[in-house]
């Protein structure tokens, strides 16, 4: 199993200078990725946002950069907001990207967890679902194909047109991440496309019947199993102790789930519902080393996901707690749950 973690470079969105902002975060963001190389965890991955409260509104410029800082890390976006960008230039960064990292580039494209790039780019919410399922239409074929023909309701037809440059890796690696729709991740098996599922509240286990829709609707679809990869992507923390990995994470975690809810109309969060997430069958993958190894391969053997992606950076979270629990993961935790699977398979 693939172990990594992913962001959205969150920033302070009242921060009076928004330049020098940013601009920390992503030298923050850079030194993140570097140490998650050093330290051989597999995927790192980038979310595209549009806000004031994220860095990342342009996931595969930041990637090409840490591709100059790495050698073996995955790089992915985490994720590509599809519906709102052209299919075209989205293949075109990542094929780039691809080149830059000598085939280490992925793309993970979703419709977003938020609506701002919507009108900012000039799409309509009243083609919310139309407009996703057209420009997968459209990546995959670029993917493909280096000459593509594609036709749709909600842009211009491509008359046998080449698309440049073509990337290292064929066919360059292409996930959809899903939020629990069944309708989602239906279609994910029924193309073949490897499935990313964030789970983000809750009780993880009520998302195991998804993971069964997936792997049926890609049987049913003459899909090769092989290709039905799947992962989990969630949120937590990892520090010398438990009990600090909840202290340090608490506050951080709260502030931004609490923004996010008043937006939404969700209820505040609080340290009740805080310490039911960091429970054994919770939410939040968080604690010293052995209990998220643990907890890893407990959720393993319940999903037979192939990847594991960790969101830390989070909110306020400072970068030298970030940059320690990064070294964790990869120095304690990632041995501890290798060695786990490993025991697994062999008795």
């Amino acid at each position: 199993m693939e172990l990594g973690l992913y962001t959205f470079a969150d920033v302070d969105p009242n921060a009076a200078d928004k330049g020098a902002e940013g601009r920390r975060r992503l030298a923050d963001l850079l030194e993140e990725i570097e140490l998650a190389d050093q330290v051989g965890l597999d995927v790192f991955g980038l979310g595209e946002h549009h806000r004031p409260d994220y860095a990342a509104s342009a996931p595969a410029v930041i990637l090409a950069a840490a591709a100059a800082r790495t050698s073996r890390i995955r790089l992915t976006s985490a994720v590509t907001v599809l519906s709102s960008d052209d299919p075209v230039r989205v293949f075109q960064q990542f094929a780039t990207l691809d080149l830059l990292s000598n085939g280490r580039a992925e793309i993970m494209a979703g419709r977003g967890s938020f609506i701002e790039s919507f009108p900012l780019f000039g799409q309509s919410l009243d083609d919310y679902e139309q407009l996703f399922s057209e420009k997968l239409d459209l990546l995959l074929a670029l993917r493909d194909s280096e000459r593509v023909t594609w036709s749709g309701a909600l842009r211009s037809p491509i008359n046998d047109r080449g698309v440049y440059p073509r990337p290292l890796q064929d066919p360059l690696p292409l996930w959809i991440a899903v939020g629990g729709t069944p309708q989602s991740v239906a279609r994910a098996g029924a193309l073949g496309v490897p499935m990313a599922l964030a789970i983000i509240g809750g009780e993880p286990a009520r998302f195991a019947p998804l993971f069964q829709l997936y792997r049926e609707a890609g049987r049913r679809s003459g899909q090769d199993p092989s290709k039905l990869k799947t992962s989990i992507n969630v949120h937590g923390f990892i520090a010398d102790t438990t009990q600090e990995a909840a202290d340090q994470f608490y506050g951080p975690q709260a502030e931004v789930m609490n923004r996010i809810g008043r937006e939404r109309g969700w209820g505040p969060t609080n340290r009740a519902h805080f310490d039911q997430a960091i429970s054994p069958t919770g939410s939040l993958f968080l604690g010293d080393p052995e209990t998220v190894a643990r907890k890893i391969v407990a959720h393993r053997k319940l999903f037979g996901n192939d990847r594991f992606l960790l969101q830390m950076a989070i909110g306020p979270m400072p970068h030298d707690r970030i940059l320690h629990g990064i070294e964790l993961y990869g120095t304690k935790v990632a041995p501890l749950v290798r060695e786990m699977l490993a025991e697994e398979r062999a008795s």
